[in-house]
């Protein structure tokens, strides 16, 4: 976490930042901070400190040791404090410098991004930051606030009501009732009642403004796997890249427990690890990544397109990529919404694994993502009842998850079983399913069911605006019907707008796979070149 640049290294980088001196005892970044770049210590020795539940020491950095974090590359607010313990003498590089080494001296950004990134990790497994989280297993919105911090990677303490003595006592500094949770508070400042992602968002400063007369050159609806390998591959090749993502980065993917049929990742990876290297991947190059933005329409209107987005603003650009994605078809059952996210749950991550521990747990879906579900769960729950439509999963999952469920004894699969009915108060206790072949229904105690069924695209926000099919995914290339306005015809993934692209899981006929969904992402950026090039 703390390599020492050496005495040439630390040559090759005075050119790009200035000296600051400093005093004994002087705290010269404070936590909240965004607009101070990167300090390399020239002399002398500085202090890094967690400043969550009151002041701590985590390391002290001498000569040619440096400071930062992934936040280097966001623009976010620091988590920490820093403060010399004598008179030092610094070297400090802003963000954009910083970003042009790392793009020029492979060395040097090897450096740099290999500390950052075990530095975070570092922040996130001791939850030091500036956000602490008051909830409830019981509350869906808990849960919602715990996976939007989770998978943005933003470090968090979470306190539980109902098995931390220590929760009251922090409500009532704040005036806050219990009735209120989940309560998020910001930097030990302000205490947001139950807020809602984007609200979270700006209290955190994950996000700049968007500037309103800036035209880029591609914005991205998006940060799946395929939005990623766009905004990887535009900004890396010079075009100016916003990605407008609407909770967080991996989109399905990113709820995936582990990966194991990706290239290049023999030991598999989970969905949020793959995005949150892609995420950083892209902000290295210069892409801009708004989170919590969620786009509500696209008006046409060559050469510039405009994509409006949920809180009343817009962005412009002169290429679109649409790489939304899709969800996973709901239950049809009358009191889903009841339950959803205290009991019904779409994503089998960490953070959904820990509240079915020792219990006994179902899963509906036969595809790869239900697959790979059940067997992360087995290892946490109780027994798992893989609940599938058809008669097999041969024919929708890969063989390696049907041969390893087939030798897990905690995992029961039903086949030809649906489930029709749910049962509870505040959260799910019981659950119904039959079996459509023999009619045979089952009630079990069952307070916990993993959908991953099928999948709906997003495109509601696209009505009217491109090219749809009967299942409303996005046409593309020959698909796309006569009223095509140009001369040429339309590029492989180009949608019925000249200079509008869709990939992944939101295009008409792709492969619902991630190694495909990147592939997509990178491809749709050559033609981009094309376009912007006409």
């Amino acid at each position: 976490m703390f390599p020492k640049l050496d005495d040439a290294q630390i040559a090759r980088l005075a050119p790009f930042g200035h000296e600051l001196r400093v005093s004994a005892g002087e705290v010269f970044l404070n936590q909240g901070d965004s607009q101070h770049g990167v300090f390399v210590v020239l002399n002398g020795s500085i202090e890094l400190l967690n400043v969550s539940g009151g002041e701590a020491a985590l390391h002290v950095l001498t000569r040619g040791e440096f400071t930062g974090e992934v936040n280097m590359l966001s623009g976010r607010r620091t988590l920490v404090r820093l403060r010399s313990r004598e008179a030092s003498t610094l070297l400090e590089i802003d963000r954009a410098k910083l970003r042009h080494i790392m793009q020029t001296d492979v060395a040097l950004g090897e450096t740099f991004l290999n500390a950052f990134i075990l530095r975070r990790v570092y922040l996130i497994a001791n939850s030091v930051g500036d956000a602490v989280l008051i909830g409830s297993t019981h509350s869906s919105d808990t849960l919602r606030l715990r996976e939007f911090l989770t998978r943005n990677g933003h470090p968090h303490t979470y306190l539980d009501v109902e098995t931390d003595p220590t929760v009251h006592t922090l409500l009532e500094h704040f005036g806050i009732a219990v009735t209120d949770i989940p309560v998020l508070i910001c930097r030990g400042e302000s205490a947001l009642r139950n807020p809602t992602n984007a609200e979270a968002a700006a209290c955190f400063g994950l996000n700049d403004e968007i500037d309103q007369g800036e035209v880029c050159d591609l914005i991205v609806v998006g940060a799946g796997p395929s939005g990623l390998a766009a905004a990887v591959y535009g900004a890396s090749e010079g075009l100016n890249v916003l990605v407008v993502e609407r909770t967080a980065p991996g989109g399905q993917a990113g709820a995936s427990s582990r990966i194991e049929n990706y290239l290049g990742f023999p030991l598999g990876i989970s969905g949020q690890d793959l995005s949150n290297r892609a995420f950083i991947q892209a902000e290295k190059f210069g892409a801009r990544i708004a989170i919590a933005r969620s786009a509500t329409g696209l008006k046409a209107g060559r050469p510039t397109y405009t994509v409006e987005l949920d809180d009343g603003k817009s962005a412009r650009s002169r290429t679109v990529i649409m790489a939304a994605g899709s969800r996973y078809r709901r239950l049809d059952v009358p009191n889903l919404a009841q339950f959803e996210g205290v009991g019904i749950y779409y994503g089998a991550t960490r953070v959904e694994a820990e509240v079915c521990r020792d219990e006994e747990i179902a899963v509906v879906g036969g595809g790869n993502s239900a697959g790979q579900a059940a067997v992360f769960l087995s290892g946490i729950a109780r027994h798992v009842y893989l609940v599938v439509r058809g008669p097999s999963l041969s024919k929708t999952m890969s063989q390696y998850l049907i041969s390893r469920i087939e030798a897990t004894r905690q995992i029961t699969v039903l086949t030809w079983t649906k489930i029709e009915g749910l049962e509870g108060d505040t959260q799910l206790q019981r659950v119904h399913w039959r079996n459509t072949k023999t009619e045979a229904s089952e009630a079990h105690e069952i307070q916990h069911v993993f959908v991953m069924t099928g999948a709906d695209p997003n495109t509601e926000w696209l009505q009217g605006s491109v090219e749809l099919d009967a299942k409303g995914f996005i046409k593309t290339g020959a698909e796309v019907a006569e009223g095509w306005p140009l001369r040429r015809a339309p590029y492989l993934l180009e949608t019925s707008l000249p200079g509008v692209f869709a990939v992944g899981d939101i295009r008409a006929g792709s492969v619902k796979r991630v190694s495909s969904a990147v592939g997509e992402g990178s491809m749709a950026v050559q033609f981009v070149h094309k376009v912007l090039a006409e």
